[in-house]
């Protein structure tokens, strides 16, 4: 009886003793287990903040993506855009160094045509001068203004005071002016009468006015009809005083604004004749 007795209070004890040391193993299990759990927790936790970092960044990235490609939408279109500009650019470029081609054409042309008449008017001038010889002096002056030649004759050579009937002596100087004119007929003549500014009243001629144009036609009919100048080539034109090449208040001031001119110039159809053949020329 003691010996069962004994037996099963050592197998009670030993039944014990194992069941401990299970507990103390399932324990320690249980801790493993929890640390186990609180780290998976906090890797979680982690987890989640960096996704919801990467959605930020995402939704930032599909912004710019959406930004960039807007941009490349729109540069797409400004070029094109520009293709279009540079293309009209082009043409409108193109043309206008036509235009400036074509403007530096007439310009070059009209040089051209501008130094064959000066050419010709130095020429002529030169002809005026050599046939009046050694008339050419005070009362007579030949020179060139703006590519017009004017002969300049001092009343006193042609008429008497207050006359504008011309003296015997003054058609030697007239006719070798018509000499040249006549070898010359692409010019055409124009005779100017000018007065000094003191007042003339005498006979039919009422004034200044009078005065000059009279002695401008005289001047145009002996060239007509003496020297044979075709009348269609001849402009008479009195300037009265109005047009003084020095002060009126002075005698000499007087003397040298009584004067007649006798102006050549190309004719204007032969001018731009002379322009047409230069442009046929390009």
């Amino acid at each position: 009886m003691k010996k069962v007795i004994v037996f099963s209070l050592s197998a009670l004890l030993l039944s014990s003793c194992v069941s401990n040391k299970k507990f103390t193993k399932q324990g320690g299990e249980l801790d493993a287990l929890k640390e186990l759990h609180g780290k998976n927790l906090s890797d979680l936790a982690h987890a989640q903040r960096e996704l919801i970092a990467c959605q930020s960044a995402l939704k930032t990235a599909e912004g710019s993506l959406d930004y960039l490609r807007s941009q490349n939408d729109q540069l797409v279109n400004n070029i094109g855009d520009m293709t279009m500009l540079t293309a009209k650019g082009a043409t409108n470029l193109e043309k206008s160094l036509e235009k400036i081609n074509e403007q530096d054409l007439r310009i070059k042309t009209l040089n051209q045509a501008m130094n064959r008449k000066d050419s010709v008017t130095i020429a002529l001038v030169t002809s005026i001068k050599g046939a009046l010889g050694n008339l050419y002096d005070d009362d007579i002056t030949v020179k060139v203004e703006k590519g017009v030649v004017f002969v300049s004759i001092s009343d006193k050579f042609l008429f008497k005071s207050g006359s504008y009937a011309i003296n015997a002596n003054a058609k030697s100087v007239l006719g070798k002016v018509a000499t040249i004119l006549s070898s010359k007929p692409w010019l055409d003549v124009m005779v100017e009468g000018h007065t000094d500014n003191v007042p003339f009243n005498r006979g039919e001629l009422q004034d200044n006015w009078d005065l000059s144009v009279k002695r401008s036609t005289s001047l145009v009919r002996i060239l007509q009809n003496d020297f044979k100048i075709a009348p269609e080539r001849i402009t008479a034109a009195g300037r009265a005083e109005f047009v003084p090449i020095m002060d009126n208040g002075s005698k000499e001031g007087r003397a040298a604004n009584r004067r007649t001119r006798i102006v050549i110039m190309p004719k204007l159809d032969q001018f731009f004749g002379m322009i047409e053949d230069e442009m046929k020329k390009k």
